[in-house]
């Protein structure tokens, strides 16, 4: 099954058209990469693919609706984005952090539910945080920083997590720590209620190529090209991804 899917697609800011005539698909339950050099459309399309930019055409769907048709609260049940950076929430927990990812299904004042309360507690052992909850996230390292805010879109509840360059800034052990971690909450049997689908932007060819079930790689001429990893090393090595041997 099929829980996003785009065709035509068109991306871009104003009247600025980064990329147009893109169609692809996530299946449920599986890791994409989406791969490319600096200024291809990366950021551009997975912005646009989580509603912080309008497509300038064509249609999105998730879960079988069309995004356009989506209120704000059912985006926010539908789409959960991990951006790249820490966070500015110097003052608060991480337990604290975590549970901001029930924003969607709580009441006018914010009070977590029993229910609630235990979801957070599973999504930070989910991610193998439960002895951070009461840490400040200040005092963290910048890999279990990014857990944190793992844990939080996974406490959202959405079938989609999308990620911005989740490990830019980590250290190799951190990345690789990182993409295992996102390719176990992924599959089908793994520790999240339901099965998700994670789209990730990355630099990290090596740990795609090995951890990835499908990669989306943006050309120099902006077309979009998809398929399994090992089914990729023409277009990599013509895009420069990978080294010629």
């Amino acid at each position: 099954m099929d829980t996003l899917s785009f065709d035509d697609l068109s991306i871009g800011y104003g009247r600025h058209v980064v990329a147009e005539h893109l169609t692809a698909s996530l299946a449920t339950g599986r890791l994409t990469c989406l791969v490319g050099r600096n200024g291809t459309g990366k950021s551009t399309l997975l912005r646009t693919l989580a509603g912080f930019m309008p497509p300038l055409a064509g249609e999105t769907r998730i879960m079988g609706r069309d995004t356009r048709t989506l209120t704000a609260k059912e985006r926010a049940r539908t789409v959960s984005v991990v951006l790249t950076g820490r966070p500015d929430m110097r003052l608060m927990s991480v337990y604290d952090i975590v549970a901001l990812g029930r924003t969607p299904y709580t009441g006018i004042w914010g009070r977590l539910s029993h229910s609630d309360h235990d979801t957070v507690s599973r999504c930070l052992h989910a991610v193998g945080i439960t002895h951070l909850a009461r840490r400040g996230i200040g005092q963290l390292s910048d890999g279990e920083c990014q857990k944190v805010m793992i844990a939080k879109a996974l406490a959202q509840q959405t079938p989609v997590i999308m990620l911005d360059e989740p490990t830019a800034f980590l250290d190799y052990p951190s990345k690789a720590d990182t993409m295992l971690l996102l390719k176990r909450i992924t599959a089908v049997d793994g520790p999240a209620s339901r099965p998700i689908t994670a789209l990730l932007s990355t630099h990290d060819m090596e740990l795609a190529l090995k951890l990835a079930d499908r990669l989306w790689v943006m050309t120099a001429d902006h077309r979009l090209c998809c398929g399994k990893p090992d089914e990729m090393d023409s277009v990599l090595r013509q895009e420069k991804l990978i080294l010629h041997i």
